[in-house]
């Protein structure tokens, strides 16, 4: 990066280190961090839209639309992440391609599928092999953020389903009674009353999902974890930079990383939570009745 690091064989000593972690790869290894934040907070808000539709679905009084919600509930919850991740993103991309298909070549005569392999026209590729890196890497980030929405969305609509369920329904007795409608009542009383029993269990799954963004190597995205072990390993002569093996101090770096983000989430979500509980008729909410006394 720097006309001093033009050859690293005559660089020592802090000159070394300064250019070494200066390289291109280790600009990718800090740009992976804005990544992974990226992620988190698209990926946050587009689960939570998944496990509101779920959980509306769930409690729907139209039966196929009550089983599809506590289908989708129950099917994601119940696959392992680390397989839902290998299926579902392999099983999307073909199905995107697959669709592209069937309009760009209506006239292909050869089958799509040629034992363990699966072929489509050049034409139908997403994106296109003549695509720049860049379309790549944002289709690859696409990819990541829906599988993501899916698997963590499954189990926001388990929390705000029982949410929903544990606003007192004398409440929304109430509320009726005043004359409000149905939908009145869903979106004045009974969401911004379901926020204060959900938060927890959201807080705890905006954890998981912190802790599962490592995963992201399976969707094919250098996150991370992929520069710290690709970054750490040992280095021969063979490489402008040599050095022996690393890899303890980049996962301890990473550990330092995550156990930062968890705190600040901590905080914040906290915070979050006491705004929430302030005058409810809830445990933390007495709580802190009690404190102000």
């Amino acid at each position: 990066m720097f006309a001093s690091c033009a050859d690293p064989k005559t660089l020592e000593g802090l000159n070394w280190l300064m250019c070494y972690l200066t390289t291109g790869k280790h600009l990718d290894f800090y740009w992976s961090f804005v990544i992974v934040l990226i992620l988190l907070a698209v990926t946050a808000p587009v689960a939570l839209a998944f496990g509101f539709g779920g959980a509306m679905a769930a409690r729907s009084s139209f039966l196929p639309l009550r089983m599809l919600g506590k289908g989708y509930t129950a099917m994601v919850r119940g696959v392992p992440d680390i397989v839902f991740f290998l299926f579902f993103v392999i099983a999307l991309d073909q199905g995107i391609e697959w669709l592209n298909h069937q309009i760009q070549c209506p006239d292909w005569t050869e089958p799509v599928r040629q034992g363990l392999e699966f072929r489509v026209c050049p034409e139908a590729k997403v994106p296109l092999n003549s695509a720049p890196q860049l379309v790549h890497q944002f289709y690859g980030f696409g990819l990541a953020v829906v599988t993501f929405a899916l698997v963590f969305g499954a189990f926001a609509a388990n929390v705000l389903y029982g949410a929903m369920m544990a606003v007192p329904r004398p409440q929304l007795e109430t509320a009726e009674a005043y004359g409000m409608s149905p939908r009145q009542v869903f979106r004045r009383i009974l969401v911004p009353q379901m926020w204060v029993y959900a938060l927890p269990g959201l807080s705890n799954l905006w954890m998981i999902l912190i802790k599962a963004t490592p995963l992201l190597f399976l969707l094919g995205v250098q996150d991370i974890v992929y520069w710290a072990r690709e970054l750490g390993g040992a280095k021969t002569s063979a490489y402008e930079y040599p050095h022996p093996d690393w890899r303890l101090w980049y996962f301890l770096f990473l550990l330092a990383f995550y156990l930062g983000f968890t705190r600040v989430s901590e905080v914040v979500l906290a915070r979050i939570s006491a705004r929430l509980s302030h005058g409810q008729a809830t445990a933390a909410g007495e709580a802190m009745r009690k404190a102000a006394l």
